[in-house]
């Protein structure tokens, strides 16, 4: 779900680190022609709502010098408020200990995540080189929920699979989770991030963190 960097402006060819947090990042169907990127299976919900994400950021990459680091964390906000299930995904990373918050440290801990997601896709969607990313296939899962395979096609021709768990949450199809190579879970890993601090601060400690990551990211660093 959190990319890092793109190499756009230092190679023609992105590094797999580039795609190493999408996720949530996040994550990301990206293409040289805009109908290649928006394909998806059968009208499929749930692969739409990923269609939908790539194409807003694939519009944010190509206009990223334009748009500057603030005019992309406007742009991508509401985008990422709607493809993602951002409060159920601060859940599931803070795991069992969330029954035991307060429902004013569950909402701190909400946004600092939300602000921390968003502006890691604001900092690291700084350009696009040719990047394509396709939705491929939809997969229904035994409780309800939809696998949607995707795969990026960098530059230079390597191909990574990169997977959507998308939820009908009751305000329409959300991303809830992201798969790295198609199988390594971005909220598996940040699970154990938040439960360490957690274990060692509590709750306020978390959102610290959390806004410091924010504060650094926003500030280009």
């Amino acid at each position: 779900m959190w990319p890092t960097r793109s190499k756009a402006s230092k190679s023609n060819a992105p590094s797999f680190r580039f795609w190493r947090r999408v996720a949530a990042c996040l994550g990301l169907a990206l293409t040289l022609l805009l109908p290649r990127a928006l394909h998806s299976e059968g009208g499929d919900p749930a692969a739409a709502n990923v269609s939908v994400l790539y194409s807003a950021l694939l519009e944010t990459m190509k206009q990223a010098k334009q748009l500057g680091l603030k005019g992309r964390y406007d742009k991508l906000a509401p985008v990422l408020a709607k493809s993602y299930d951002l409060p159920l995904m601060s859940r599931i990373a803070v795991g069992a200990r969330w029954d035991g918050l307060s429902a004013p440290q569950r909402q701190s801990i909400v946004n600092a995540f939300t602000r921390m997601t968003t502006a890691t896709y604001a900092s690291r969607f700084d350009g696009f080189s040719g990047e394509a990313l396709e939705v491929q296939q939809t997969v229904d899962q035994p409780n309800g929920d939809k696998l949607v395979k995707t795969r990026i096609v960098q530059s230079d021709g390597k191909v990574i699979a990169l997977n959507y768990l998308v939820r009908n949450t009751g305000n329409g199809w959300r991303v809830i989770d992201v798969y790295l190579n198609g199988t390594i879970s971005e909220l598996a890993s940040r699970r154990a991030e938040f439960g360490a601090i957690l274990k060692s601060g509590g709750p306020d400690a978390l959102v610290a963190s959390l806004n410091k990551q924010g504060d650094k990211l926003l500030k280009g660093s």
